[in-house]
């Protein structure tokens, strides 16, 4: 016999037309107990080298070494944000979704402008299930309020904005959203699904339900990662979209160098007359950091400078984002460099207390799914790039263990995505995902009605 919550979704998925998008702005009051830590201002790319070899030495933890105290930090930071609904709402409870983005990505994540939208988690959720959903740029990141990136820019900092944003969800008070939802559910990737977690844990009552995307709670292959990255300052990696140079000043050393260099395709023409090929050219200019150089050239696409300080880093070029979170052979090459030219810095903070922990919530009762990439050359961050390989006939995944740190959930599951990687929503079968996602909610009782 079917689920009658499942057949409800259906019939929802059937009437839903089109989702309605509006993009917000959301003062949002902070208060959290950060760590203090003592780490010197990064000059330039070395010492994010030198922070990084710190960071992922095997001879102490080096966020104990550098912690100093702890502080309480206030502050009413803008969070940018879209809110969406179905077109056409059938019922008087919806449940709204609220998404948070891991490292290096915005809240586009979720309703990626690539390929005419066919990789849109929202576009699955409130289209095709009814749902509504709040998908935000993280405090710090994207058209949100940049902050200090080493004493502000912290697991605690931004789970407390995550809080607010829920409470204001719940209490009908989020400006431009005129509506008090009894059902939040919270959707992370990655460091999202930290703070999803850190949320559950301190405020065991503010979410209904929790999916948990890209996610274990095995940490050992962080330092890989953080290796792989080969983290450089971010103002020095793409300096057109995180530094304080105009676009002015690099078209005219473009010139310098050759009248009609207005972007990458002539500039690989130009210089193709240096005895290698076009296609030479071009593959240095996409695929290695000096292809990060000059993210934002175009000027139909050039974004205001950010100016940020030296403690936002990113990885350093399209090898170490496909290293970290893509499958060879299941995305198309393109959505590489369209993540790599889009990408978005992480902070010292955040990879200092990303594992600060503890992340056992013993007092959440809603319904928690891990969802991650499946076997061999997977998940490289959360599992070393193998979910299945647990070492124990008894446990099904490196995911499922995570179990044990919601033992009052209402349901878990840990559901291993065939042929993915860490950046679930860029690969070919992310929507298959994103009806696991939605199916599990249904079943849990927390489909709109």
């Amino acid at each position: 016999m079917y689920n009658p919550l499942f057949l409800t979704a259906t019939l929802l998925a059937t009437s839903v037309v089109a989702k309605q998008c509006t993009n917000i702005t959301v003062p949002v009051s902070i208060s959290a107990r950060n760590a203090v830590f003592n780490i010197p201002t990064l000059r330039g790319n070395a010492d994010a080298t030198t922070f990084a070899q710190n960071l992922t030495s095997i001879r102490g933890n080096f966020t104990e070494e550098a912690l100093l105290d702890y502080a309480t930090v206030t502050g009413v930071y803008d969070i940018s944000a879209k809110f969406c609904k179905p077109e056409t709402e059938n019922g008087t409870n919806p449940t709204v979704q609220l998404l948070t983005h891991g490292l290096g990505f915005d809240k586009t994540y979720w309703d990626l402008p690539y390929n005419n939208f066919n990789y849109s988690y929202i576009d699955v959720a409130v289209d095709q299930y009814g749902f509504c959903t709040l998908s935000i740029d993280r405090l710090g990141e994207g058209n949100s309020s940049k902050a200090d990136p080493l004493d502000i820019l912290q697991v605690p900092a931004e789970m407390s904005a995550l809080y607010e944003l829920t409470i204001m969800l719940r209490n009908g008070t989020l400006p431009g959203v005129p509506q008090a939802f009894n059902k939040v559910v919270h959707v992370g990737h990655s460091f999202g699904s930290t703070l999803s977690v850190a949320l559950a844990v301190m405020h065991p009552t503010a979410s209904d339900g929790l999916i948990l995307t890209g996610y274990s709670q095995n940490g050992s292959y962080l330092p890989t990662t953080v290796a792989s990255w080969d983290s450089k300052l971010a103002r020095l990696n793409q300096p057109l979209r995180f530094g304080n140079i105009s676009y002015s000043a690099v078209s005219e050393a473009l010139s310098t160098l050759m009248p009609s260099a207005s972007n990458l395709t002539e500039l690989a023409n130009g210089l193709s007359r240096f005895n290698i090929t076009v296609g030479e050219v071009q593959e240095i200019l996409q695929t290695t950091d000096i292809g990060d150089l000059f993210a934002g050239i175009e000027p139909s696409k050039l974004p205001k400078a950010a100016d940020l300080p030296s403690g936002y880093l990113t990885w350093t070029d399209a090898g170490s984002n496909q290293f970290a979170f893509l499958l060879p052979k299941f995305f198309d090459p393109s959505i590489l460099l369209f993540a790599e030219y889009s990408k978005f810095p992480y902070t010292l903070g955040e990879l200092l207390t990303i594992g600060s922990g503890p992340y056992v919530a013993p007092n959440f009762r809603g319904p928690v799914q891990i969802l991650t990439g499946r076997s061999v050359g997977q998940d490289a961050i959360y599992c070393g790039g193998d979910c299945l390989a647990t070492g124990d006939p008894a446990l099904a995944s490196i995911p499922a263990k995570s179990k044990m740190a919601f033992p009052a959930a209402s349901a878990f599951e840990a559901y291993i995505q065939p042929n993915t990687a860490h950046a679930i929503n860029l690969h070919y079968n992310s929507t298959g995902a994103y009806n696991v996602i939605q199916r599990f909610l249904t079943a849990q009782g927390l489909a709109s009605s």
